[in-house]
C-alpha cells in the first residue's frame, strides 16, 4: 500500500496519467497477441485458468487497418509524415 501511495504521489507531482499496476496486464496480454504469442502461451504467463478471461477480456487485437492507421499516426507524430 505504502508502494501504490509514493507512486500516485510521483505521478501527480510530474503530471503522469495514472496507470494501475493491474492495467499493465491488459497491455501485456494485448502485445503478447501482437507479438504473434499462442493464447495458451499467453493464458500462462498471465496465470489465467480459462482462455476466455485472456482472449476476450484482457487481449485488445486491432484490425490490419486500424494498425496501418495507428502506424500513419505515430509517423505523423514522429515528423516522419507531415
Amino acid at each position: 500500500m505504502r508502494i501504490q501511495l509514493a507512486g500516485e504521489l510521483h505521478t501527480r507531482k510530474a503530471s503522469l496519467p495514472r496507470i494501475r499496476v493491474h492495467d499493465t496486464r491488459h497491455t501485456c496480454a494485448s502485445m503478447l497477441a501482437a507479438l504473434g504469442v499462442h493464447p495458451r502461451v499467453a493464458m500462462r504467463i498471465l496465470r489465467h485458468s480459462q482462455i476466455s478471461v485472456t482472449m476476450n477480456v484482457y487481449t485488445q487485437i486491432a484490425s490490419p487497418e486500424s494498425r496501418k492507421a495507428l502506424d500513419q499516426l505515430n509517423d505523423s507524430l514522429d515528423g516522419e509524415n507531415p
